[in-house]
């Protein structure tokens, strides 16, 4: 390729900068791999938490209603406040997480699944091939309501219907102080979750597993149950014996137990909060919270590429004292190159889509080459491996991409 001519970009990307550590990598990432290689078209949104605070976090939505816009959008890290981030950011409230937000909005379902390299194993000896959690995007306690009770309270669960008339439960009757939480759910929502893992399993050609706890939740996680079964018989029952795939329901902990018994290689669909415990769990087993792709797929056709982990505070104050860090940047960099290769196959554009199968490559071949943050280096099984910090990596992998 002439390194004097850059790729050309016909539709811009929703790009979302974030905070902290993941900040600090964004703007490393586009400086040293893409902007060189890339003419890069991107309409800007600053999710740093200061700014969404600024903005009583209608930024967020923004975002989110620009990549309804554009189709596909590339979000970096960010902070989901607690009472001490309140306190040390002077916020205004507690803003909610703007990932929740923006899943509120597209709607969805995220897959997630482990970038493979030579050296690093699973830590679960029988896992050989990769594991795609598919996450419900919408509702649960992310969209909760939630409030402290006072001793001596009843709580009660009242539905009112459209004509006005209302039904109401008995939650708890509180002779001391306690804590209640509502959350819901839709059957439209439910419906796209359940018709996006049966294409995506489809698509790759996966088995494909669905759990939640029906046995408990009998009307709650019984009607996610219920729907996955009757799209499955009516829409795709045919296609999957075609394609000599299965798809099975069971309970969650069943499933767990039969996730570390497997040998890999399939999707397995869960809850929104189940897909975000299970997904973290699957990345430390497979090695690394910063080695797991994400995509958020709405039934619109809509995508959003992010990183999996969080922002890397404690790198990140580290960073702010002049100290060497060693952050692993690639989920950051396959965020990237996910929204590039997606933006290209949407616009036709094939170089564009081979610069993110270079980028890809150039970041795998770094590493196993031995060159790697040190995250990884205690993992490593490569005989010879060097830890390097996180700006050397990344001119490592720059290195790799301007060389080809």
């Amino acid at each position: 390729m002439d390194r004097m001519s850059k790729i050309a970009m016909t539709t811009p990307l929703v790009e979302m900068d974030g905070d902290e550590m993941t900040r600090v990598l964004w703007k490393e990432i586009k400086e040293k791999l893409l902007a060189p290689f890339v003419e890069l078209k991107t309409e800007y949104y600053d999710l740093g938490l200061p700014y969404r605070d600024q903005t009583d976090d209608q930024v967020t939505v923004d975002a989110a209603n620009a990549i309804k816009k554009y189709g596909v959008g590339v979000k970096c890290a960010t902070i989901t406040p607690n009472a001490q981030r309140v306190e040390e950011y002077k916020l205004k409230q507690m803003w909610k997480s703007p990932n929740g937000t923006i899943r509120a909005i597209l709607d969805g379902t995220v897959f997630r699944a482990p970038i493979i390299v030579k050296g690093v194993n699973p830590t679960v000896s029988t896992w050989k091939k990769p594991i795609t959690i598919a996450r419900h995007a919408y509702g649960d306690i992310y969209k909760d309501t939630e409030c402290y009770v006072p001793a001596g309270a009843r709580a009660e669960l009242v539905v009112t219907d459209a004509d006005g008339k209302e039904s109401r439960q008995l939650i708890h009757a509180f002779p001391g102080g306690g804590v209640v939480l509502g959350m819901h759910n839709t059957d439209a929502s439910i419906s796209s979750f359940a018709r996006a893992c049966f294409n995506y399993a489809l698509s790759v050609g996966q088995d494909l597993w669905f759990s939640t706890k029906d046995t408990i939740s009998k009307t709650y996680d019984h009607r996610f149950k219920d729907l996955f079964a009757e799209i499955y018989e009516n829409e795709f029952r045919t296609a999957f014996e075609a394609a000599g795939i299965e798809y099975f329901y069971t309970l969650i902990d069943d499933a767990v137990a039969r996730v570390i018994r497997s040998e890999g290689g399939f999707v397995w669909a869960c809850k929104n909060y189940d897909g975000d415990v299970m997904s973290d769990m699957l990345a430390t087993a497979f090695g690394s919270l910063s080695m797991m792709t994400s995509v958020l797929v709405s039934p619109d056709g809509n995508y959003e590429y992010e990183a999996a982990h969080g922002t890397v505070t404690r790198h990140y104050y580290r960073h702010l004292k002049g100290e060497e860090t060693s952050t692993n940047a690639v989920a950051t960099i396959f965020a990237w190159s996910g929204a590039l290769r997606k933006r290209a196959e949407l616009d036709g554009l094939a170089d564009l889509a081979a610069f993110a199968d270079r980028l890809e490559k150039a970041t795998i071949d770094t590493i196993e080459s031995g060159v790697m943050t040190k995250d990884l280096v205690g993992m490593s099984t490569l005989p010879e491996k060097k830890g390097v910090n996180t700006f050397e990596f990344l001119d490592a992998v720059a290195a790799r991409l301007a060389a080809e």
